[in-house]
């Protein structure tokens, strides 16, 4: 699979672990599996190396962990050796689902590299960190780009870069807020992202809803991301803007729907065989409400219209009236033009 090769405008689902996996390898294995019903296109980590990306001060966004006393703690149990995101990576090649991390150090990156990972992901916190960056160009892997805390100087500037080190990328819309309201989405910038960057657009969804996703879908999204929790009342920071395991196989159902219309436009003029019997069924003829002896000139307070369409068709009233009948007809009769003269 190349999660860049999109075909007749297919959209990419990208279901993200984050932490769920609460740094335990085995539960990440578990939350693989569960995704693989879902049938998703790949399945997103996170890379995190506390002594490379944090230091004791770091705030907590949400104070949810009772395991640990800081966040530079949490991200240390969050921690996997090279080893076990080699496992996790083939785990997922194995059930035919594409793997993807989010690197948040140099050594990430490093470690990423040599598992042989086939794409990267931005977080939108690292989006001005040209160490980072530089580490990732170098293995002119293609990026998604989380723009979640981006000003358009900030994006040009990366875009600039990617372009620069001729690498392929997609703008991922985002909105760095937990959950995301709905008319805090941004949606529209999918649309501006696509004119004037000309690339591949997505959206990174934190609304817990998989009406968002569907949304940008309709939008024209290559890409759509989501986090994945067991309920939005789970432990932890992102459990409130996720999605449940159920929430995204509707999500993918929903999105091969919309790619189902999108991909098969009706031409109003051409009926199919379907509609013309329909048409038969549901559309009305013209039929005589009385008894109507031969020579007689059609008024039009002689006619109805009923249904099935078999005879005379509505739309033939003015072709009618007028006319003398040749044959004596009964009340509810359909008119046949061969009744006429």
């Amino acid at each position: 699979m190349n999660l860049f090769n999109l075909k007749k405008r297919k959209c990419k689902i990208i279901a993200e672990v984050g932490q769920l996996h609460d740094g335990k390898i085995k539960v990440a294995h578990n939350i693989i599996k569960k995704l693989s019903k879902s049938k998703v296109d790949a399945i997103k980590f996170q890379t995190h190396y506390a002594e490379e990306e944090s230091t004791l001060k770091e705030p907590w966004r949400v104070k949810f962990s009772k395991k640990d006393k800081t966040r530079y703690d949490y991200w240390k149990r969050m921690e996997f050796s090279s080893k076990e995101w080699a496992s996790l990576k083939k785990y997922c090649e194995a059930l035919g689902i594409e793997f993807i991390s989010s690197p948040f150090s140099k050594k990430a990156v490093n470690i990423l590299n040599k598992i042989n990972i086939k794409y990267f992901k931005l977080a939108s916190g690292e989006i001005n960190n040209q160490l980072l960056l530089n580490e990732i160009f170098k293995s002119k892997k293609p990026l998604l780009i989380s723009t979640g805390m981006s000003d358009f100087k900030e994006i040009n500037k990366i875009v600039k870069m990617a372009k620069r080190n001729k690498i392929k990328f997609a703008l991922l819309q985002c909105t760095s807020k937990y959950p995301c309201k709905a008319k805090d989405l941004g949606l529209n910038n999918i649309g501006i992202f696509r004119e004037k960057y000309k690339c591949l657009t997505g959206f990174s969804d934190h609304s817990g809803s998989i009406y968002s996703g569907l949304t940008a879908i309709s939008l024209g999204a290559n890409f759509i991301e989501v986090h994945v929790t067991y309920s939005r009342n789970h432990f932890g920071p992102d459990s409130s803007s996720s999605l449940t395991f159920e929430e995204i196989s509707d999500l993918v159902k929903g999105r091969d729907h919309i790619e189902q219309i999108i991909n098969n436009p009706v031409n109003k003029n051409k009926l199919d065989n379907i509609l013309k019997k329909h048409r038969k069924i549901f559309t009305k003829s013209i039929v005589v409400n009385k008894n109507l002896c031969k020579g007689h000139i059609i008024k039009l307070s002689d006619i109805e219209l009923k249904k099935p369409n078999i005879g005379i068709s509505a739309d033939n009233i003015s072709r009618v009236i007028g006319k003398k009948l040749i044959k004596k007809i009964n009340k509810n009769d359909f008119l046949k033009f061969s009744y006429l003269k």
